[in-house]
């Protein structure tokens, strides 16, 4: 398979600019690795931030006597809100984009935050389609989120799986749909489809810690000020029930429970500002795992300007 250069860091690294400036260097499409920004109209909260694929030749800032260039990108906007994608479909749809991409002759540019996406596709995750499980799901209804989490490490120590991914108990929906996920592979042996592992350069976006925290408070008041509850309100008023987007977390959830009446504007802008910023430390300590499970990771300075980034990927990427 085609070589692939994938792009990885924590939330407001600033991977998509990043990714955009090098495709229109080496005519790359990307693929995104985000697990929110496949849901149509989720566009603020999860930072799809789509003005940032339009640039223009020499990357300066778009004017009116300048054509923009709009680098293509995939696995956005592919899926309706209130729907449950998972890491079954995700490796799906990036071999898809992957194959496509590479027989147009271009270079796939996988970019994302969520690092389990990244691994299964490099590593080539071998899965199989869960059902969802009613009678199991009943079962559970009322229990605390300690005691789901608790009951899952008993499942995945049946397994041999390892609890490794904190997003699984993010929530009582999250941790249901991980026992389900469990129950069925401890009861229902199946043939695993298997899919290749993909080359890959990787590539992490390092920045600074208490400049990654600036920007996150910075852009969560921007995102506020644009119109993210509105974009929550928008989606409840259309009958996506509120469980529904408090499932997809951070934003979603805190925000939801605002309009809802649970918390204070207050709260929520408190809350979720911590939430943030322990998701981006959980990015953080996946990708160094990641590094740990023998991935070699080549970690730029986000500061950098725009054209150093860019040249020291393409000096690594150099046959």
């Amino acid at each position: 398979m085609q070589k692939m250069i994938t792009i990885l860091g924590p939330t407001a690294s600033g991977k998509t600019p990043l990714a955009a400036a090098l495709a229109l260097q080496i005519g790359g499409e990307i693929i995104s690795a985000d697990s929110r920004q496949v849901y149509r109209r989720m566009d603020i909260g999860t930072g799809k931030d789509l003005a940032d694929y339009t640039i223009t030749n020499n990357r300066e800032p778009i004017t009116n006597n300048r054509e923009p260039i709009i680098v293509p990108y995939h696995l956005i906007d592919i899926v309706e809100p209130g729907t449950k994608y998972n890491l079954f479909q995700y490796q799906q749809d990036f071999y898809d984009a992957y194959r496509q991409i590479v027989e147009r002759g271009n270079t796939p540019i996988l970019c994302g935050g969520t690092g389990l996406y990244i691994e299964a596709v490099l590593k080539g995750y071998q899965l199989s389609p869960v059902p969802q499980n009613p009678e199991l799901r009943q079962r559970l209804e009322g229990k605390s989120l300690e005691e789901l989490t608790e009951l899952l490490r008993t499942l995945k120590a049946q397994n041999g799986s390892v609890m490794h991914n904190t997003t699984d108990v993010d929530s009582c929906q999250r941790a249901i749909r991980a026992i389900e996920i469990e129950e069925y592979n401890l009861h229902t042996p199946t043939p695993k489809r298997e899919l290749p592992p993909v080359d890959s350069l990787i590539i992490g976006v390092d920045i600074d810690r208490e400049e990654r925290r600036q920007k996150i408070t910075r852009r969560l008041k921007q995102r506020l000020e644009n119109g993210m509850v509105e974009e929550v309100r928008g989606l409840l008023d259309e009958g996506i029930p509120a469980e529904d987007l408090i499932y997809y977390g951070l934003e979603y959830k805190f925000v939801t429970e605002y309009i809802t009446g649970q918390l204070s504007y207050e709260e929520m802008f408190k809350r979720l500002e911590i939430a943030i910023h322990q998701f981006a430390k959980r990015q953080m300590t996946w990708f160094r795992g990641m590094e740990r499970r023998g991935f070699t990771i080549h970690w730029i300075d986000a500061m950098l300007p725009m054209d150093e980034k860019v040249g020291e990927i393409l000096r690594l990427f150099a046959p």
